[in-house]
């Protein structure tokens, strides 16, 4: 892993929009892949100047093996864009309501996330589909006992 991963451009160092991607082995950072496609993502959005330190974290805990629930974590992405950067955690599984819980409240923690970070969860169906049941903060998707999106206000970002 050090290897390759000191010699790549940190986050916070590319000047162009891109994605860095850190997945399971046989598993494509695409939500079409089979291990993702009933999953979803926490996604983070973070201000400039903040990705390369919140990236390298939660790489370290990935592969530290700092979540409880690792066998439901696929992989991480980190979007690097014009006005702000975007981390996600992607999971096999939208319907596992208490692994989804965990990942939250872990990544919460490695990250040392303020009260006013915003956390969103998104079901890969819903970017298969294009027809999201939007539900802020809970509710469910249809026979799923699961929201389809949701925010965790005054969790994280």
């Amino acid at each position: 892993f050090w290897a390759i991963y000191s010699h790549l451009v940190r986050p916070g160092d590319v000047s162009i929009s891109g994605d860095y991607h850190l997945f399971k082995e046989n598993i494509k950072p695409i939500w079409e892949d089979d291990h993702n496609r009933e999953g979803g993502k926490w996604v983070l959005r973070l201000k400039k100047g903040l990705a390369s330190r919140y990236w390298e974290d939660l790489l370290l805990a990935i592969i530290g093996e700092q979540f409880d629930v690792g066998e439901e974590v696929c992989g991480v992405v980190i979007s690097v864009r014009f006005h702000e950067d975007l981390i996600s955690i992607w999971n096999a599984n939208h319907n596992n309501r208490d692994a989804i819980m965990k990942i939250r409240d872990t990544m919460r923690r490695v990250l040392a996330l303020p009260p006013s970070a915003l956390l969103e969860y998104k079901a890969h169906d819903i970017a298969a589909s294009k027809a999201a049941d939007v539900l802020d903060g809970g509710g469910a998707g249809p026979g799923t006992g699961m929201p389809r999106t949701m925010s965790e206000r005054g969790y994280t970002s």
